[in-house]
């Protein structure tokens, strides 16, 4: 059964420095502790800098002792994440997984797979074939994606948040889903209305 008292410590856990680790973890459904969003901040250095990456994560009701399921909502131009599915290739999301890990660890090593990927053990391998054979495309083609796909136009969103908490729904919760659906306002409040 899932450890909800954990999950909860957890949560405050990854988002107490969220500035500084660049990672965090929302509840996009409210108080559904078995579905939750993970965000990521692209590293410094990496083609995926500047980039902000949605990861959907549900947690199985054996977690922590069955590592949580993890998928990129943002897509990604990666060896070791799908380029179709968001999909992600790592050991500790599988077979390498302990109950001594967190949510945030979890979310670290993913931000870390940015910064090191493995396209020996990839997950797509039209990207791990592009990184072995063509390495300056490869980059290209990631920092496109991430301009493309993982830059949240922030202009304007304070006032989609207001307009949205004014119809009586909570800031923290709009917040989320609008970080969720990219900042489309139509989009958040039919996930808002459904939640």
């Amino acid at each position: 059964m899932l450890d909800r008292s954990r999950v909860q410590k957890e949560l405050v856990e990854c988002n107490r420095d969220t500035a500084i680790s660049g990672v965090s973890i929302n509840l996009p459904d409210g108080a559904n502790l078995t579905h939750l969003c993970g965000t990521i901040i692209g590293p410094i250095g990496t083609p995926y800098e500047g980039g902000t990456f949605l990861i959907d994560i549900q947690l199985l009701g054996e977690y922590p002792f069955e590592p949580p399921k993890m998928q990129f909502i943002t897509k990604v131009w990666h060896p070791n994440i799908s380029s179709q599915n968001g999909a992600i290739c790592l050991d500790i999301l599988k077979d390498q997984w302990s109950p001594a890990l967190t949510l945030k660890t979890a979310l670290l090593s993913l931000q870390a797979l940015l910064s090191a990927p493995a396209p020996d053990d990839p997950q797509d391998a039209v990207v791990a074939q592009q990184y072995l054979r063509d390495y300056q495309k490869f980059v290209g083609t990631a920092r496109h994606w991430t301009e493309t796909f993982a830059k949240i136009a922030s202009i304007g969103i304070d006032e989609k948040v207001n307009k949205l908490v004014e119809m009586g729904f909570p800031e923290d919760v709009v917040r989320g889903v609008l970080e969720a659906v990219k900042g489309d306002e139509n989009a958040a409040l039919e996930k808002l209305c459904s939640g």
